[in-house]
């Protein structure tokens, strides 16, 4: 009985862990960069009051200005941590820049949807962008990364916003109420426009990172946990919590159901097993 149940036990713990642990083989090493939701080279301006859940980092650079009226986390400017998170971008860069085999999308990243790999984009994300379905999705941009105004990036079927990487050639700007996941690696600088949302990270490498009444919050999962609360500016209008995307609201949750069904499964080989004993008894 006790090799049965222990067997039951190891084959639901492997199907309960082995997605994830192959699915983090593939993560762009984020190392300390993965700490912040915001990190840029040169500067950090803002305007108006935006709302950042998570820390924000600046090296070499030392200008950061518009906080107030923007809120944000923890910042390290131009110290040893923010040097540290430097170089680790530049790893994670370099290892989403890398991956391979990738399909090639061109024109229109927008109105369709994609299962988890590694994309070579050429155009700009007009429209609604739909991830369906676990594991690790990295967008290789050759160059400029645009997004149209209102446009979105959705979530479905298990797909997280930690999940999520933008490798930038060259500069990043999303667009007017634009409704962005993910982390957002530049070369150069990033540009958040007015009314902007960003369920990710902001990280240019080399440049500044320009903010106007944006919402930004760092995800959890992938090995780092949940951003400190940051409360909002005064008189705010954004979310305060960019939430479960509504497409994702309702999903059947498979793998808890597995894990119980396996433990059920195993109980209930324990009890037939000892009847059986009784009665040979």
């Amino acid at each position: 009985m006790r090799r049965s149940v222990i067997s039951i036990f190891i084959a639901a713990l492997v199907v309960l862990i082995y997605p994830a642990t192959a699915l983090a083989a593939t993560l762009p090493r984020l190392g300390t960069a993965g700490n912040y939701a915001v990190l840029a080279g040169s500067t950090i301006t803002n305007t108006g009051p935006s709302w950042i859940t998570g820390k924000v980092g600046l090296s070499p650079g030392k200008a950061i200005t518009g906080f107030p009226p923007g809120t944000s986390g923890h910042r390290d400017i131009a110290n040893g941590a923010a040097l540290q998170a430097k170089n680790d971008l530049i790893t994670a860069y370099n290892d989403a820049a890398g991956a391979t085999p990738f399909t090639t999308i061109t024109g229109n990243i927008g109105n369709r949807t994609l299962v988890a790999g590694t994309y070579k984009t050429t155009g700009a994300l007009s429209g609604t962008l739909v991830l369906s379905g676990g594991g690790v999705y990295i967008f290789q941009q050759p160059s400029t990364l645009v997004t149209a105004s209102s446009s979105r990036v959705v979530l479905t079927n298990g797909a997280q916003p930690c999940d999520v990487f933008w490798q930038v050639t060259s500069s990043a700007t999303i667009g007017t109420a634009s409704q962005m996941v993910g982390t957002i690696m530049a070369l150069a600088s990033i540009t958040m426009t007015t009314g902007a949302t960003l369920n990710g990270r902001a990280l240019a490498r080399n440049a500044a990172v320009t903010l106007d009444t944006n919402r930004i919050i760092q995800p959890s999962g992938c090995g780092y946990g949940v951003p400190a609360s940051v409360a909002g500016p005064s008189g705010t209008t954004l979310p305060a919590s960019l939430g479960v995307p509504l497409e994702l609201r309702g999903e059947f949750p498979w793998l808890l159901v597995i894990g119980m069904g396996a433990g059920i499964g195993a109980t209930a080989l324990g009890v037939i097993s000892a009847r059986r004993r009784r009665r040979t008894a």
